[in-house]
């Protein structure tokens, strides 16, 4: 059961990650290069959903891992960097 939280913790944070950087890469250069606001509303409200999903999985780890302070407050800051969530991940494969 403990495996799963962490396994959850990385798909979501994949998605996120990816979501984020879609966000800024996409969706963005869209709504200000092509008067495309569209964009970042659909693809925004999706990134809103991951990033409340990855913090909850990020709770459900510290239940059952009891993570350091420390480690969980690099998971949290790794969803404001691009590419952070996958920089995490790979720490916490480790």
């Amino acid at each position: 059961m403990s495996q799963r939280s962490l396994q959850a913790l990385r798909y979501v944070g994949w998605a996120e990650g990816s979501s984020f950087l879609i966000l800024l890469g996409i969706a963005m250069p869209l709504k200000y290069a092509f008067d495309l606001p569209q964009a970042v509303f659909v693809v925004g409200l999706a990134h809103g959903f991951l990033f409340a999903l990855y913090l909850l999985s990020i709770a459900w780890v510290i239940l059952q891992h009891r993570w350091s302070f420390g480690r969980v407050l690099a998971a949290f800051i790794a969803a404001f960097i691009p590419f952070g969530p996958f920089l995490f991940d790979r720490w916490i494969r480790r």
